[in-house]
């Protein structure tokens, strides 16, 4: 019985999150630009900037790591 629930709530999650480190890796970014910039002074335009930066430099973080795994 828990192994059948076990099974439906992965195939659940895996709806909307194919990869766990890329999901927490944006969330991660997100906290920190939302709560960490703001507090280090830089200008406000700068803000947005750094925001897309970071995402961007995760996106290609998890292109470049699923290129390198090996196809099946």
């Amino acid at each position: 019985m828990m192994g059948g629930l076990r099974k439906i709530w992965n195939e659940f999650w895996g709806l909307f999150i194919d990869d766990p480190r890329f999901a927490g890796a944006i969330l991660a970014w997100l906290v920190l630009a939302g709560a960490g910039l703001p507090r280090l002074g830089m200008p406000k335009g700068l803000l947005p900037v750094l925001l897309v930066i970071g995402l961007l430099g995760i996106l290609v973080d998890s292109v470049m790591r699923r290129a390198r795994q090996p196809r099946s």
